[in-house]
C-alpha cells in the first residue's frame, strides 16, 4: 500500500491505504447479496477471478455491497462519475472504499498496485478490446489478479474475463397517470462465461428497489425472478 500512494493520481486512496490493515476473508470465495449469488457459479466472488460487467453501474456497485459490509476492502479505478451517496445505498461500506476516479496514464500501475493490497478491484473501460496493447494490459492485469487472490471486475468488456454478467432492460415504475416519483426499475441479469460458468443464468432484479438498495423482481406469474442455483444446474 506505501507503494500504491507514491503513484500519482492516487490522493484520494491515500487515506485508505494508513487505515488499512489488510482485512483477510477466509475461503477462496468472497460474498455477495443473496440476490446476486445465483448469477455466480461459485455462489460469490472466487478470490483471482476476473467478472466483467455490461450495462449497469449500479449492478457493478451491488456485487461490491456484501464483502465490504464484511470487512473486505474495495477500490473502484478510471470511473469518475461514480456516486458515492449511490454506493451507500447499494450496501457498499463506503469506508473500505477507495477511489481513484482519473488514473490517466497510470492507469495499469495503479491498477497493479491495488490488486496487491485490495480484496476487489473495479475498473472503468480500458479502451477498445480490438486493441492489442489494451488486450495485453487486460491479460496482464488478470494474471496478476489470479497471483494475488483478488478479485478484478470491470465496468464494460475485458479481454480474458471468466465471467461476464450483462444487464438489460430497464423499466421505471412509480409514476401514477404521470405524477410521482420513479421509485424502482426493473432489469434483467444474464450470465455467461468459460468453464465453470459456461451455463448461463438469469435473474431478474429491482435496480434500485425503493430503498434504493438491490433486490429481487417477482415474475408475471408473481415468483420472486432470481436464478437457479448453480449447484441445482449442475455446476460444481
Amino acid at each position: 500500500m506505501a507503494r500504491l500512494t507514491a503513484l500519482p493520481g492516487v490522493s484520494t486512496a491515500s487515506g485508505v491505504a494508513d487505515a488499512a490493515e489488510h482485512a483477510q476473508t477466509t475461503g477462496q470465495v468472497l460474498p455477495v447479496l443473496s440476490v446476486l449469488s445465483g448469477l455466480l457459479p461459485s455462489g460469490g466472488l472466487r478470490r483471482g477471478s476476473t467478472v466483467a460487467v455490461h450495462g449497469s453501474t449500479s449492478l457493478l456497485l451491488a456485487l461490491l455491497a456484501e464483502a465490504t459490509a464484511g470487512g473486505s476492502w474495495a477500490a473502484v479505478v478510471g470511473v469518475p462519475d461514480l456516486g458515492v451517496a449511490a454506493a451507500d445505498e447499494l450496501g457498499v461500506e463506503v469506508r473500505r472504499l477507495a477511489l481513484v476516479p482519473r488514473p490517466g496514464a497510470d492507469f495499469a500501475s495503479v491498477t497493479a498496485a491495488l490488486l496487491d493490497g485490495v480484496d476487489l478491484v473495479a475498473v472503468g473501460p480500458v479502451g477498445r478490446p480490438a486493441s492489442g496493447r489494451v488486450e495485453q494490459t487486460a491479460r496482464r492485469l488478470s494474471a496478476r489478479a489470479r497471483h494475488r487472490g483478488a478479485v478484478l471486475l470491470s465496468l464494460g468488456p475485458w479481454p480474458g474475463a471468466e465471467v461476464e454478467l450483462r444487464c438489460t432492460g430497464g423499466r421505471w415504475s412509480g409514476l401514477d397517470g404521470g405524477y410521482g416519483h420513479l421509485r424502482q426499475r426493473q432489469v434483467a441479469v444474464r450470465t455467461v462465461g468459460r468453464g465453470a460458468a459456461a451455463r448461463p443464468a438469469r435473474t431478474d432484479l429491482l435496480l434500485p428497489a425503493p430503498n434504493g438498495a438491490v433486490a429481487g423482481a417477482s415474475t408475471v406469474d408473481g415468483v420472486t425472478g432470481a436464478a437457479a442455483s448453480w449447484a441445482e444446474r449442475g455446476v460444481g
